[in-house]
């Protein structure tokens, strides 16, 4: 596969391992990602891991801010296929239809289940038991273009944002190189999504993040679970927003308001739910660093925390 011309389009670390295993394997001529953004107190202007690995292999890169607008460019470099896996924009079909082996994408979820930009966040947070990796042809819809091949991977209870991420990445690779040969002989199979299965996993906003202890402890679980390490979750106590970074279920019941602080001790922050109760086991305050609750425990004063009620 040396001798295919390949443009690559992702922005994030999850697609980095794809890009270099490209960059052994086929010709990359081109890598087109997200503009720089600012990082930071500072707003340093940063690019993309995936620019990073672009350049670091003396690969054009293409940042266009509106790609539906930006697009000649791309068609220019007459790629044999495009590859894309977390661009970040929705790929215009005058891209689509230019490469003689089409666009591909490699998506973190077994379609069409978790559509969308947090699949990865939103499989934990839903409770999902696997999830996984479907390379797909795109069409002009949101993951909704015929799936090509697929790769299972398992959740478990322990399993976090930051873990599943790796599982998923590991995954991938061998699965994109397995599967790009059928795709340039003609081999390969084109299963078609089935719509009414579809589920989606909207990119993560800010009333996503908060935590809202009338739940259950288990969906409570999955969510401070789901978004750590990034971008975290969190509660209001006192009008300053905490982040929840890990916790346990608890099987004990109170006859309190959900929310309220019944418990401080080695084994956690204990917190009524909706059913049951829930162990933060370790958070941050504003302005400081994760910490574990016996670090908490240390800097603080208990009763400055129990009965109190989260919002």
């Amino acid at each position: 596969m040396k001798d295919l011309k390949v443009i690559f389009m992702g922005t994030p670390d999850f697609c980095v391992p794809i890009l270099e295993e490209l960059i052994k394997k086929c010709t990359v001529i081109a890598v087109v990602t997200q503009p720089d953004k600012e990082v930071g107190r500072k707003k340093v202007l940063t690019p993309s891991p995936i620019k990073e690995v672009a350049l670091k292999n003396n690969i054009k890169v293409l940042q266009p801010v509106k790609i539906k607008e930006e697009y000649q460019d791309i068609i220019d470099l007459n790629p044999d296929i495009i590859i894309t896996c977390a661009y970040g924009q929705i790929v215009p079909e005058v891209i689509l239809n230019a490469p003689k082996y089409g666009c591909i994408n490699v998506h973190a979820s077994l379609l069409p289940k978790l559509r969308g930009g947090a699949p990865i966040h939103k499989a934990i947070i839903n409770g999902y038991k696997k999830t996984g990796i479907t390379i797909m042809y795109m069409d002009k819809g949101m993951d909704t273009g015929d799936m090509i091949s697929k790769k299972e991977v398992d959740i478990t209870d322990f399993d976090t944002a930051e873990t599943l991420h790796d599982k998923l990445q590991k995954a991938s690779v061998p699965l994109l190189m397995e599967t790009l040969p059928s795709i340039i002989n003609g081999t390969n199979k084109r299963e078609k999504q089935n719509n009414d299965e579809a589920t989606y996993a909207y990119n993560v906003s800010r009333e996503d993040e908060h935590v809202n202890f009338n739940d259950t402890s288990l969906n409570v679980y999955n969510k401070i679970r789901g978004l750590n390490s990034w971008p975290g979750a969190y509660a209001t106590l006192d009008d300053k927003n905490i982040k929840l970074w890990v916790s346990k279920i608890s099987d004990n019941v109170y006859d309190k308001k959900p929310g309220t602080i019944v418990n401080l001790n080695k084994d956690g922050m204990e917190v009524v739910t909706k059913d049951k109760s829930i162990l933060i086991t370790e958070l941050q305050l504003p302005g400081k660093k994760k910490m574990n609750i016996k670090d908490f425990i240390n800097g603080n004063k208990k009763e400055d925390y129990l009965n109190k009620c989260f919002k």
